[in-house]
């Protein structure tokens, strides 16, 4: 059964920021079920962090008895959203788009129950309609070649633009392209709710002033607030980049180990957030203090690994750390990587096995890294950026590790067989 709990428990946990109409809106969810969507643009071919509160506010609105609709940009990825941006996006081929649509679905399994009943999640594409319109076409091969800078010389109205970039009138679109999907999702499957991050609020506003002109129906806009760290730092991006969420881009103990890295004061927080730990549990968790607050720190871990990657991997995960940092052995279940013969010959360079790991960008940052005494081998420092590594101790598998945090196996892959 649809609750109304919906709105109150979003709330509580913190990820409501703006609602166009919080009244109407608590009406709707008490009487029936409320589809509701987001939009993911196709950008690259997973997600990361900095997209799982909007999954983990579609995951509560199921929870709840609604239903989420999990919208790809399957059309807009072709044009690019501006919100927030200074410099215009990349613009990519239709099968880049594709391919990364068909990345991306892989990052909502874990969380939400997809199928053909009346709460199931469903995941339309918006180029099932926008595709059909014959105007992005002309939007990607004129409009791209107009900047809205230069036709607002023309009107007084340029005072209000505030971008150091040109905005180009193929990005202009975009609005007016995310409200035409609010209208056609409600048409199509009964959609009467907008979510989506606080940057996107002038664009869900727009939305729901289409479907009430056009349509004369009652729909809503809701937006979560921007997520950052008490430092300020921007979820979903680290030192060593973006904290995907599928384990061929960043491994269940990577993962594990991020939100272990987790600030004191974001605890409580990440928890409401992040895990679907009871309200009750988290305020004690979040009292914690001194070294209890490492407990709390391993449960949130554990719990958001295992929403992902499952119970099995967090926990393998849970265990390979404590191995590692409390007991200050490698463990089978730190992250491997398989080197090829041709890659090693009869050895390699210690700076060199850092870049193969994936643990620096470059042979550049690799000896700084050697030289700055951040880099392991084994337990022990790396002395000599170029100290050889011969090709045979790489059998058996070697601990690699970057400051305390970051650990991976290198190990070289076995012989083909003959034949």
């Amino acid at each position: 059964m649809p609750s109304a709990e919906f709105l109150h428990v979003a709330t509580a946990r913190g990820f409501v920021n703006q609602c166009t109409d919080t009244h109407g809106l608590q009406t709707a969810l008490q009487a029936g079920i409320v589809p509701a969507y987001i939009g993911f643009d196709c950008t690259a071919d997973s997600l990361h962090v900095g997209s799982l509160v909007q999954i983990m506010l579609l995951r509560l609105l199921q929870r709840y008895g609604h239903r989420p609709v999990v919208l790809m940009g399957g059309g807009t990825t072709r044009i690019g959203d501006p919100s927030g941006k200074d410099e215009s996006r990349q613009l990519l081929t239709d099968e880049q788009i594709a391919a990364n649509a068909a990345g991306i679905r892989r990052c909502f399994t874990p969380f939400l129950t997809f199928g053909d009943g009346p709460t199931d999640a469903i995941m339309p594409n918006n180029n099932d309609w926008l595709g059909a319109l014959g105007y992005i076409p002309l939007l990607r091969d004129v409009g791209v070649h107009f900047t809205v800078n230069r036709m607002l010389t023309f009107d007084s109205v340029r005072l209000r633009l505030e971008r150091e970039q040109p905005l180009t009138f193929l990005e202009f679109n975009y609005m007016i392209l995310q409200s035409y999907d609010f209208r056609e999702l409600y048409r199509r499957h009964g959609v009467l709710m907008q979510m989506g991050g606080s940057d996107q609020w002038g664009n869900i506003v727009s939305g729901v002033d289409l479907v009430r002109r056009t349509e004369g129906a009652l729909v809503f806009g809701l937006t979560t607030p921007l997520i950052t760290t008490s430092s300020g730092a921007k979820m979903g991006k680290t030192a060593q980049g973006a904290v995907w969420l599928t384990a061929d881009r960043l491994a269940p103990f990577d993962y594990w180990q991020f939100w272990r890295n987790t600030e004191d004061a974001d605890v409580g927080r990440f928890l409401r957030l992040f895990t679907d730990l009871p309200l009750e549990e988290i305020a004690r968790l979040d009292a914690l203090g001194g070294a209890e607050i490492n407990a709390a720190k391993k449960l949130l871990a554990t719990e958001a690994t295992a929403l992902l990657h499952g119970r099995a991997a967090a926990e393998r995960a849970a265990e390979a750390a404590r191995r590692t940092f409390e007991e200050g052995t490698s463990a089978e279940s730190l992250p491997t990587v398989m080197l090829a013969a041709a890659d090693v010959g009869e050895g390699v360079p210690a700076f060199r096995l850092f870049v193969l790991a994936g643990l620096a960008a470059s042979n550049g940052e690799a000896r700084r890294l050697v030289r700055g005494g951040g880099a392991r081998l084994g337990d022990a420092p790396v002395a000599d950026e170029g100290q050889m590594v011969p090709a045979e101790a790489l059998r058996t598998g070697i601990k690699l590790s970057v400051g305390r945090k970051l650990h991976r196996v290198v190990r070289l892959s076995p012989p083909e067989p003959a034949g």
